[in-house]
């Protein structure tokens, strides 16, 4: 199941997409990958860059439908501009980031210079050659909580940390480069995304699933209290590619999307409907309660009305249909792994 656009307005998505040049940074990570496996089934000429090539890489296996791969950092303005004027993208979907939140407390200049530095690169090399769409993943934690349209028009970014901050602050340049230079762009802050093909195992879901499967009791850091929202992978695609399209319509263009839907669920709940679907009933959550930070917020406050009412959409399936659907991805790909 898609996410529940009309039929029509479906149809029209895939014809926007055929024969568009589209750049995606951060294309060999999670998200990145399954938005250029969506692209490449579109027709579109998919630029992919990437800093790394790694060989466990989802993009690997789309590499030969891919228009180009390219090995770069998102840091390096000259290089950044170079790709920009030699390929003129239609639409740059921005997703590169330090996301570790961990990494970020250890290294705040790296993460710093990598999610700051490197999204005003995106920006001015987007505006250098007057882009037709740009969309900027930002995060929830760049804007304090709102529980209204009008307070999150209205909130000021509130982050003392520096994931936080560098996310806060790509968030606002991408704003500044809307009000000033009238770049049509759109920024997403999302929820937790999860599905087959992440293989960051410190994140709860990929962690517990790989628990479960391999008949091991699942671990929580927390008292399994937390309440969080989470969202299918193919759902968040399909909002993603509907914004990069609207991005020319008035009630769009320069807006900040927090993207998400559902209630929050605790992590206990969450792993143990993971546990559930699983089949395998016999193993139990076992609460670890080792964050020391102080940090962790008990729940998520956030409102996704703006973009179920702007874009039109909601998402296609429900926690037990993504969850299920991701747990099967995983058992063949541990399969494949055993053999």
């Amino acid at each position: 199941m898609e996410g529940s656009f009309p039929v029509e307005e479906k149809t029209k998505m895939k014809n926007f997409w055929r024969n568009k040049r589209v750049l995606i940074t951060g294309a060999g990570g999670f998200l990145g990958s399954w938005i250029c496996e969506a692209l490449v089934h579109r027709g579109s000429q998919v630029l992919a860059l990437v800093k790394e090539e790694r060989s466990g890489s989802p993009l690997n296996k789309l590499r030969p439908r891919l228009y180009s791969v390219v090995k770069e950092s998102i840091t390096d303005f000259e290089k950044i501009k170079g790709i920009f004027l030699k390929e003129r993208p239609d639409v740059c979907f921005h997703l590169a980031a330090q996301p570790l939140v961990g990494l970020a407390d250890q290294s705040p200049l790296g993460t710093f210079e990598t999610n700051i530095t490197g999204t005003w690169n995106i920006l001015e090399a987007s505006r250098m050659i007057n882009i037709k769409s740009l969309i900027i993943a930002s995060t929830y934690k760049a804007q304090v909580n709102y529980g209204s349209h009008r307070a999150e028009r209205k909130a000021s970014p509130l982050s003392l940390h520096p994931y936080d901050t560098s996310k806060a602050c790509s968030d606002l340049l991408a704003r500044t480069y809307f009000s000033t230079y009238g770049l049509p762009l759109a920024v997403t802050r999302s929820c937790n995304i999860y599905g087959g093909g992440d293989l960051n195992f410190s994140r709860i879901i990929p962690s517990a699933i790989k628990s479960v499967l391999h008949n091991e009791d699942p671990v929580i850091r927390s008292d399994g209290t937390p309440l969080r929202y989470y969202l299918y992978i193919e759902d968040a695609v399909d909002v993603y590619l509907s914004l990069a399209e609207r991005v020319s319509e008035p009630k769009v263009q320069g807006e900040a999307f927090s993207i998400g839907a559902g209630k929050a669920v605790s992590v206990f709940g969450l792993v143990n409907k993971i546990i559930e679907l699983s089949g395998n009933k016999g193993l139990k959550v076992i609460v670890a309660s080792s964050s020391k930070n102080g940090r962790t917020e008990k729940m998520q406050r956030l409102d996704f009305s703006k973009a179920h009412r702007l874009l039109e959409w909601r998402p296609g399936h429900s926690l037990e249909e993504g969850l299920a659907k991701t747990i099967g991805w995983y058992r063949k790909y541990f399969k494949i792994c055993a053999q």
